[in-house]
């Protein structure tokens, strides 16, 4: 083909992950051949976190150990593609996206993201079939809604979401969390595992009064993210402001195991235990 002028992609999206920092995946979670165990979802934790915040390379040390361990999670290898193609490391992106696209052949944003390398590596034609190819699996495998709309992709969510999470960040500037609340759960029925949006629901709710709906999303964000320390830093929060003092105390010294140098939950675990 010899030329871009055909095919302009935008740069690699990590649109599935959490981030929106957040990741929704489907069939790409499968392990194959591994025993999932605590410390390889730890890391998977870890390195999405990273991901998410922008920390590239103390996300690529956790994400590559879960490689190393022989774990199959198309996520993973996507994420890692996405760091590559970030370092300018084309060829390594390459191989992460067609490793991810192994895993979950229906995985379309690693196809996309695919493309784009391929057409950054100068490889027009296999960029322009990998594309097309992608989109098509993305219109095939979907039916359309009850209503007759055009499903969503989690491309495509993942920006709604955002957008809703951005009005409902505007009510509570003004003091409307009722309202603010209502448009984090819009956001959430989009991406349920959002945990950041979870958290900022829950903030909502207690601002409203609701405690105890409050508590049950910081449950939630904590049930989803394990590993994510500022959840479980406002689940000891909740707690402890409910009275519930032996599992406030339980969330926090959780957070210093994974995170010894934590100084907000080990102020608050030091306050806990002085009450006891």
């Amino acid at each position: 083909m010899g030329t871009r002028t055909d095919f302009r992609p935008s740069p690699p999206v990590a649109s599935e992950i959490g981030t929106c920092p957040h990741f929704a995946p489907t069939r790409s979670d499968t392990i194959v051949g591994v025993g999932t165990d605590d410390q390889l979802r730890e890391l998977v934790a870890l390195g999405k976190e990273h991901f998410q915040r922008g920390d590239y390379s103390l996300a690529a040390g956790h994400l590559e150990q879960v490689v190393a361990r022989g774990a199959a999670f198309a996520d993973v290898h996507h994420m890692l593609g996405v760091i590559y193609h970030h370092l300018g490391e084309f060829e390594s992106a390459q191989r992460a996206f067609q490793k991810a696209l192994e895993i979950n052949p229906n995985y379309v944003e690693a196809a996309l993201n695919l493309a784009i390398v391929c057409n950054d590596l100068g490889q027009y034609e296999k960029a322009q079939q990998v594309y097309g190819d992608a989109i098509a699996r993305s219109r095939s495998r979907q039916p359309r809604d009850p209503n007759g709309d055009e499903p969503l992709d989690s491309y495509t969510r993942g920006k709604i979401a955002n957008l809703h999470a951005a009005v409902a960040d505007g009510y509570l500037s003004v003091r409307r969390p009722n309202d603010a609340a209502a448009e984090y759960r819009r956001a959430l029925s989009l991406c349920p595992t959002f945990v950041d949006l979870r958290l900022k629901l829950a903030s909502a709710l207690r601002e409203s009064g609701d405690v105890d709906g409050a508590l049950a999303e910081y449950r939630l964000a904590v049930q989803h993210a394990p590993a994510y320390v500022p959840a479980r830093v406002a689940l000891g929060t909740a707690l402890y402001a409910g009275g519930k003092l032996d599992e406030a105390v339980q969330q926090w010294e959780e957070v210093l195991r994974m995170e010894p140098s934590h100084r907000t939950a080990a102020m608050y675990l030091k306050l806990a235990r002085g009450r006891r």
